[in-house]
């Protein structure tokens, strides 16, 4: 068996400097009474928006959406909810 020089701390030290997550996970309603600069902030700031979409997705998404995408973010409509994520942060819909 050989032997191999294995530094943890090392390791450790980068796994947090990898693993910092800026933001939140936002929970909302996207009903129209909300501004659309006031989502797109918060996904800009590295929050995850989880919002309950009460009427037309796209007609009330649509003040914010283009711009998410444009930054690299993504948007997922599913059941009735809109998610919302800054770039970077991705939504796997695989199993759907």
């Amino acid at each position: 068996m050989s032997e191999f020089d294995l530094d943890l701390r090392t390791v450790e030290e980068h796994i947090d400097d990898e693993l910092e997550i800026e933001g939140s996970i936002v929970l909302g309603v996207l009903d129209g009474t909300t501004p659309a600069e006031e989502w797109f902030e918060a996904v800009s700031k590295g929050n995850v928006l989880i919002l309950n979409v009460e009427g037309d997705v796209n007609d009330l998404a649509s003040g914010f959406a283009r711009d998410v995408k444009e930054a690299g973010g993504s948007l997922v409509h599913f059941r009735g909810f809109l998610l919302v994520t800054p770039p970077g942060v991705d939504v796997n819909t695989d199993r759907l």
